[in-house]
């Protein structure tokens, strides 16, 4: 049968596929719609395939606060100027309701979550079909909080980093306050009690190590080294302890006295930077053309 411009511009609308895929669809189903759309999905799928070997470093994350709940999310795509795209804007928000509803365990239990036309995978495999990019979803939490505690979050550069944290006592704006030093400072734990043991004793290790190569503590006594290397040591694990870090807001001042002086506490934390641990394909433009010469 004959596809009319008008039944095409309908599919696209509807799938936002391209034009010749659109009415290609329609014609290898004659004119059926729902065929169709089954049609461009299974080739959406075959598309997805070609592209899984890519590295997906770029993208966003997102954090959403829901009453005692609150959902931090990343989705990684091949180049950063996809975050702009609006089917990419519009499958962060439809993940990130696909968690809060469902509570998944884990990524692969995320995906496999129903939307009614298919699952979350589905969605990914369109997305990465009408992109043209590999989109995925890499991680995500579940923080949850009591009724006596307080969310704070915070999104840098439109989503490049998203930090929440969860607050006893204090106020929102203490809260808030608290996810931009997490945003901006990356420490690991809230404090040294939360510190694993094998930490702290494999960066004793190395300080240790390295006084008893110097040459110039040879004759020092085993007390004063300790005592050295305890100082250096506490030294080295500020940075990883958010109430140890020096405040952003206040360089004279810890997080940990600022939190006593609001009469607060940081419970947990939870920041996600975009490509975060992701190593970065690295073009080098003069190969690649030389390359094409050949």
């Amino acid at each position: 049968m004959a596809i009319t411009a008008a039944q095409v511009k309908e599919l696209r609308e509807m799938t936002g596929a391209g034009m010749m895929d659109c009415k290609k669809a329609l014609t290898e189903t004659d004119g059926d719609f729902e065929a169709a759309k089954d049609w461009l999905r299974k080739k959406g799928i075959s598309k997805a395939e070609k592209k899984e070997g890519r590295t997906a470093a770029e993208g966003l994350t997102r954090v959403v606060v829901d009453g005692n709940k609150a959902i931090v999310v990343e989705i990684n795509a091949e180049t950063d100027f996809v975050a702009k795209n609006e089917k990419f804007l519009a499958l962060m928000e439809t993940t990130v309701l696909a968690i809060k509803e469902n509570n998944p365990a884990d990524v692969e239990a995320a995906l496999a979550v129903s939307l009614g036309d298919g699952t979350l995978n589905d969605a990914f495999i369109n997305a990465t079909a009408i992109i043209g990019e590999k989109i995925k979803l890499r991680r995500f939490a579940v923080v949850e909080k009591a009724d006596d505690e307080l969310f704070g979050s915070y999104m840098h550069n439109g989503g490049q980093i998203s930090a929440v944290t969860v607050l006893k006592g204090g106020d929102e704006q203490v809260a808030k306050e608290m996810a931009m030093q997490v945003a901006s400072m990356s420490p690991t734990y809230v404090s040294r009690a939360e510190m694993p043991a094998e930490v702290v004793a494999h960066e004793k290790e190395i300080l240790m190590e390295q006084m008893n190569n110097d040459p110039a503590n040879a004759k020092k006594p085993d007390a004063i080294k300790e005592k050295i290397v305890e100082g250096r040591l506490s030294k080295n694990l500020e940075d990883l302890c958010l109430v140890d870090q020096v405040f952003f807001l206040d360089q004279d001042k810890k997080v940990g006295v600022y939190l006593k002086e609001k009469g607060a506490e940081v419970v947990r934390f939870v920041k996600y930077k975009v490509g975060e641990g992701i190593e970065k394909k690295v073009d080098d433009f003069a190969a690649e053309v030389a390359a094409m010469a050949k």
